[in-house]
């Protein structure tokens, strides 16, 4: 069966392992099969439910789509675009938005712990931005989004929302109902300082991820400086539980390797911890730092960026353009 695949990044700059490996990696593998139609949105509409310094979110714009590209996209294979240039994309979130019930978003686990205890402070578009996501998803028919663990509940609500508009406008399989697509053996990328946190650029501790920026002797650096314990490599699987670090480093050494875990820690286990960890430094110099080089040099050309994101916006517009024309017709519009 051919897909319509959907995802998106959103625009936050400073990209890092756990990006890499929980999407972009993916997206590249996703658009290298003939029978998949992809599109991958940069979600700047996304990116503003916290404040943001409108140069730089410009920049963050230039520096996503250049990862995209260094990373394998191929602009003529898949279509690459900034969600903000759509405006069926806001226009859709509007609608879906009065068809979506407050109940289905107080029950987003992601809001809660975005908002933290302070939910009066947190903007109206951190709490409706699964509606937007829903829109992003449904304007382009996707029958599959690549999601992980911390979006499953998102394309649920997505599901729902398309199915309750269907019923709503006496509209049968108007808006497809999409279906996730979970990694397989894909390891969850957490902090190279705490295995129980996830990798982030929040983090004030740069040793606390791989930026996908960092040069050789950066990545070597951080690598011996991760966090693991003093015990040799675990010989059984359950025995990694416990140590979460030591998981985040096999689980970053699989993905990157294309291999499972269980052959990745039978090749190193009982071995010592630096032998390891050269090899791991070896294998992100080996995969990361040309992608790095290439951002780089990218980022420097930001006409050819641009024309590569307004090509994309008038092959997604002309998509959209039709889905929310018809979505309008059945409102009443």
């Amino acid at each position: 069966m051919n897909k319509k695949i959907f995802s998106g990044v959103q625009p936050t700059g400073n990209l890092h392992l756990g990006n890499y490996l929980g999407a972009i990696k993916n997206f590249v593998q996703l658009q290298n099969d003939k029978k998949n139609e992809c599109i991958y949105c940069v979600v700047d509409l996304h990116s503003i439910t916290a404040k943001q310094d409108p140069k730089i979110l410009k920049q963050n714009i230039r520096e996503t789509t250049a990862a995209f590209i260094a990373s394998g996209l191929d602009p003529e294979k898949s279509i690459i675009f900034n969600q903000s240039s759509v405006s069926a994309h806001a226009e859709g979130a509007w609608i879906l938005g009065c068809v979506s019930r407050m109940g289905w978003l107080s029950r987003m686990t992601q809001f809660k712990e975005k908002a933290g205890k302070d939910k009066e402070k947190a903007s109206v578009g951190l709490y409706v931005y699964p509606v937007l996501m829903a829109a992003d998803i449904l304007l382009y028919d996707a029958t599959h989004v690549p999601v992980g663990e911390d979006q499953k509940q998102h394309l649920e609500l997505c599901r729902d929302i398309a199915q309750k508009f269907n019923n709503d406008f006496n509209s049968p399989n108007f808006l497809k109902v999409p279906e996730p697509l979970i990694q397989k053996d894909f390891a969850r990328i957490m902090s190279l300082k705490d295995g129980l946190k996830k990798m982030s650029k929040s983090d004030p501790s740069d040793f606390s991820r791989i930026n996908l920026t960092d040069e050789k002797d950066l990545i070597i650096n951080k690598i011996k400086k991760a966090k693991t314990d003093a015990l040799p490599m675990p010989s059984k699987k359950n025995n990694l539980e416990k140590r979460p670090e030591v998981l985040n480093l096999l689980g970053i050494y699989s993905s990157l390797s294309n291999q499972n875990l269980d052959k990745v820690k039978s090749k190193f286990e009982g071995k010592n911890f630096s032998l390891f960890k050269d090899n791991l430094s070896e294998l992100l110099i080996e995969k990361i730092e040309p992608i790095g080089k290439k951002i780089k040099d990218l980022l420097k050309d930001e006409k050819y960026l641009d024309k590569i994101l307004n090509k994309g916006a008038e092959k997604a517009d002309s998509l959209a353009l039709k889905k929310i024309t018809k979505m309008k017709t059945l409102v009443g519009f």
